[in-house]
């Protein structure tokens, strides 16, 4: 994602500089409030009709800390999104006062279907994890385990569907493109 919306600032430094600051410390953030969760778990294994199976033996608190590590993330990828939306306003703007607005269209509508539909997705499987934090939530309702399958098949969607859709997207339009300056130097020769 740094490199996107470094690549979407054309190359700014600052952006860089900003956006490496930021994710560092929510890395190392989250890193902590995970080890720190982690201290004392200790795992129990279960036998249940001959299978054998491990699980976590972890304090409300515990996992709590655990749960509340995805915090940092979740304000990466916030100010991931408001950089990209930011970025692509501020385009559309001057796609307006451009008189020749043609290429640029072209160029922000694949950034809009597949950058920004990338930074939305993050930002809703962020939301989802929070949503996990609330006290209201008993892990013995049907709705609550329907709340947590349909936050795991985001994430799934997230990271299986989105992430390769995005890259292959990319490689279309720099095809499309490609091909568009060969018929040009083709033409010229």
């Amino acid at each position: 994602m740094t490199t996107r919306i470094y690549a979407m600032y054309q190359g700014s430094k600052r952006i860089l500089i900003l956006l490496l600051v930021v994710l560092l410390a929510c890395t190392i953030a989250s890193v902590v409030m995970t080890v720190i969760g982690n201290i004392g778990v200790s795992g129990v294994e279960k036998i249940l009709s001959g299978n054998h199976q491990c699980s976590e033996n972890m304090s409300a608190e515990e996992t709590r800390l655990n749960a509340e590590s995805t915090i940092p993330t979740t304000v990466w990828e916030t100010l991931a999104l408001c950089l990209a939306v930011c970025i692509v306003i501020k385009h559309f703007r001057e796609l307006q006062k451009s008189p020749t607005g043609a290429n640029i269209k072209n160029v922000f509508t694949f950034l809009m279907k597949g950058h920004m539909l990338y930074f939305v997705a993050f930002t809703v499987v962020a939301c989802f994890n929070l949503g996990t934090l609330s006290p209201n939530l008993s892990p013995s309702s049907v709705g609550v385990s329907f709340y947590y399958g349909i936050g795991e098949v985001a994430q799934a969607m997230q990271i299986f569907v989105l992430g390769p859709r995005l890259i292959l997207s990319i490689r279309e339009y720099h095809d499309q493109h490609m091909g568009r300056e060969q018929i040009v130097h083709e033409g010229v020769l």
